[in-house]
């Protein structure tokens, strides 16, 4: 059984993520981020003096750009590389859209549940008019 992805949950209070959370978000192996980190040299997250990895999201939106270009469309990593040095504007428009995408999603969702129980409310606390 494959793993599963485990969205990040971004807020504002929170601005560095472990890289175990990116794994769990992308679904992949701490290992695949390392090695992708080596490969690819828009993929740059800070490091303490310890070494610990701390990503930023704009470090996870890189990510998103490789993970898509390899992982969804199947390309090798030379096929990304060279991607992202002809269209990485296009690339980063595409990121950038799916992530507002899916905050516009999470706000209709929420928007419904809100409607859902007014309605809720509304329907039990109907008095009869004559």
């Amino acid at each position: 059984m494959g793993k599963r992805k485990k969205p990040i949950q971004f807020s504002e209070k929170k601005l560095l993520y472990s890289i175990q959370e990116v794994a769990d978000h992308f679904a992949v192996n701490v290992s695949l981020l390392r090695f992708w980190e080596k490969e690819f040299e828009n993929i740059k997250p800070r490091k303490t003096s310890g070494g610990t990895r701390q990503y930023t999201r704009e470090d996870i939106q890189q990510i998103e750009i490789v993970y898509h270009l390899v992982k969804e469309k199947g390309m090798t990593l030379d096929g990304a590389r060279h991607t992202l040095k002809s269209k990485k504007d296009d690339e980063t428009k595409r990121a950038e859209a799916v992530a507002r995408l899916t905050e516009i999603k999470k706000e209709l969702l929420l928007l419904e549940k809100e409607f859902d129980q007014l309605h809720e409310r509304q329907k039990y606390s109907k008095t009869k008019t004559d």
